[in-house]
C-alpha cells in the first residue's frame, strides 16, 4: 500500500509523458489529495527501459502493456482503493483513514502530524462536497 501526504494512493493505469513520447497503460499510484502520480514500484525499472528505448526510437506513443509482461505481478492488489470504485466511496474511505490516523497522532501527541492530517481532512471534505454537489445537480 502506498501513502502520500497521509492519504492512501489509488491504484490505476495511466498515460505518462517521457520527453515527447506518451506511454499508455502504465500502472501508477495516484494521490486523491495532492494529485501526485508515482509509477508503481514493481514496474519502475521496466518503465524506465521502455521510456528510454521509445524516446530513442522517436516514438510518439507506446502502449506499456504491449512491451512489458506483467503476468505474475499483482500490481494493484495492495491498493486500498482503485479507480473503478465510486469516487464518493473512495473519499469516504480516505476520510475514515485520516480520522484514524488523527486519533493515533493525538494519542502519541504528535502536533505536527495532527496539523498535516487536519489540513488533509479539509481537502478531502472539500472534495466530498464537490462530489455531492455534482450528484445533486445531475
Amino acid at each position: 500500500m502506498s501513502f502520500c501526504c497521509g492519504a492512501s494512493m489509488i491504484g490505476t493505469k495511466g498515460t505518462l509523458k517521457h520527453f515527447r513520447t506518451h506511454i499508455h497503460n502504465v500502472p501508477i499510484m495516484f494521490c486523491p489529495v495532492c494529485h501526485r502520480v508515482d509509477i508503481h514500484y514493481l514496474i519502475e525499472n521496466e518503465y524506465e527501459i521502455l521510456a528510454e528505448y521509445a524516446h530513442g526510437d522517436g516514438a510518439a506513443e507506446v502502449d506499456f502493456q504491449e512491451y512489458v509482461d506483467q503476468e505474475g505481478k499483482a500490481l494493484l492488489e495492495n491498493c486500498v482503493n482503485h479507480e473503478n470504485e465510486d469516487p464518493m466511496a473512495v473519499v469516504h474511505s480516505q476520510i475514515d483513514m485520516a480520522l484514524d490516523l488523527l486519533s493515533f497522532a493525538k494519542q502519541i501527541e504528535d502536533a505536527e502530524w495532527q496539523q498535516l492530517l487536519k489540513k488533509r481532512l479539509v481537502m478531502l471534505g472539500s472534495r466530498r462536497n464537490k462530489l455531492q454537489q455534482r450528484r445533486t445537480s445531475v
